[in-house]
C-alpha cells in the first residue's frame, strides 16, 4: 500500500470528527446559553424589572440561537372580514363570542340547592324563633352584600372556582388550555407574558387579593403609555385584540365552544368603544383578531400543547418560551 495515501486517510478522519465535535459543542454551548438568558429574564420578572425583562427578550429577538418566534407570528392582512369569510374557514363566531359558563352553572346551581336543603333540615331540627331566623337571615344577607361591594364577588368566585377545580376535570382542563392560548398568542405577537395563575386560590396566594381573578398578566408598560397619551397605534391594538380573544379561541379549537373568556371580550369591547370606533368598526377590528387568532392557534397546535402541559406544572415564564421556541417548525413563523 501506498504511504502516502494512508497519511490523507489518516489526516482526513479526524479532521471530520473534529468539526463534528466543535458543531455539538457550538450547538450546546448555544441551548445553555439561551437557557441562562431565560433564567436573567425570570429573574427580573420576579424583581418587577420589566423594562429590563422586555429588553432581554428583545435582545435575543430574532439572533442565531436566540428567539425565532417572538413577534414572529404569521398574520392575515387586516380589512373588513365578513361573517361568511369567518364561516368559510370554520370559524363559527356565535359559538366563540357568546361564551357562557355551563360547567360553573350547573355548580352554583347545585350549591344554591344544598343550601336550600340544609336550611330546610336544619329549621326542622333546631325549630329556631322568628327573631333568631330573623338574626340569620340578616348575617347572610350581610355576607353576600360585603363580598359583592368589598370583594366583587371574590368570596363566592373563589369557592366556585375551587370546587370546579376539584371535581371537574374538564373545567380544570380548560383553564388550563384557555391561560396557554393568552400565552401562546401574546408571546407570538410580540408581547411578553410576565406570569400566569390557573386557579382564584393561586391568584390569592400569589397577590394576596380577592379582587384578582386566574388569567395571565403581560408586560404592558408599553401599551399603557400609548392609552395614557390617548393614541394607540394600529399594532399595539391589534396585539392586544389578539390575546383578548386567543382564550376563547383556545376554546372553541378544542370544545367546539367557549365556556370562559367573557370578561375579555367584555374589556375588549369597553377599550374599542374608549376609542371613539362606531359599532361597525368594532365589529370589523373583532371579526379580524378572531380570524388572526384562531389561525395562528391552527399553526402551532403542537406548541400550544406543549405549552398548555408546561403551565399546568406551574413553569416559569422562561421555561414556557423555551417550550414555544423548541415546538413552533421555522415554516410556521
Amino acid at each position: 500500500m501506498n504511504p502516502e495515501m494512508c497519511t490523507v486517510v489518516y489526516c482526513t478522519m479526524p479532521t471530520w470528527r473534529t468539526q463534528l465535535k466543535l458543531s455539538t459543542i457550538s450547538a450546546v454551548k448555544t441551548k445553555s446559553s439561551l437557557k441562562l438568558e431565560l433564567d436573567a429574564v425570570d429573574n427580573e420578572l420576579a424583581r418587577g424589572e420589566e423594562r429590563a425583562a422586555l429588553s432581554l427578550v428583545k435582545g435575543l429577538q430574532g439572533q442565531p440561537g436566540g428567539l425565532r418566534c417572538f413577534g414572529a407570528a404569521r398574520q392575515v392582512p387586516q380589512r373588513d372580514y365578513t361573517l361568511d369569510e369567518l364561516k368559510l374557514n370554520g370559524i363559527e363566531a356565535s359559538s366563540l363570542l357568546s361564551p357562557v359558563d355551563a360547567t360553573l352553572g350547573s355548580i352554583e346551581r347545585n350549591l344554591q340547592l344544598a343550601a336550600s336543603v340544609g336550611g330546610i333540615s336544619a329549621w326542622i331540627a333546631f325549630q329556631p324563633s322568628a327573631q333568631q331566623a330573623l338574626y340569620l337571615s340578616l348575617g347572610f344577607l350581610f355576607l353576600w352584600t360585603l363580598d359583592l361591594v368589598s370583594f366583587n364577588g371574590g368570596i363566592g368566585s373563589l369557592v366556585l372556582d375551587t370546587i370546579g377545580h376539584t371535581f371537574s376535570q374538564k373545567y380544570h382542563n380548560r383553564v388550563i388550555q384557555h391561560e396557554a392560548g393568552h400565552f401562546l398568542i401574546a408571546y407570538l405577537v410580540g408581547i411578553l407574558p410576565k406570569g400566569y395563575t390557573l386557579s382564584s386560590f393561586e391568584a390569592l396566594k400569589k397577590e394576596g387579593s380577592l379582587n384578582v381573578q386566574a388569567g395571565t398578566a403581560f408586560v404592558d408598560f408599553e401599551f399603557l403609555e400609548e392609552v395614557s397619551t390617548g393614541k394607540l397605534s394600529a399594532t399595539m391594538l391589534n396585539r392586544f385584540s389578539c390575546i383578548a380573544l386567543a382564550g376563547v379561541a383556545t376554546e372553541y379549537l378544542l370544545f367546539g365552544y367557549a365556556e370562559g373568556g367573557l370578561a375579555d371580550i367584555n374589556q375588549l369591547d369597553m377599550l374599542l368603544k374608549s376609542l371613539g370606533f362606531t359599532q361597525k368598526k368594532v365589529n370589523s377590528q373583532v371579526r379580524w383578531a378572531v380570524l388572526n387568532t384562531i389561525l395562528i392557534l391552527r399553526r402551532h397546535k403542537e406548541a400550544r400543547t406543549m405549552l398548555a402541559e408546561a403551565m399546568s406544572m406551574g413553569r416559569s415564564v422562561g421555561f414556557c418560551i423555551d417550550i414555544v421556541e423548541r415546538n413552533v417548525n421555522d415554516a410556521d413563523i
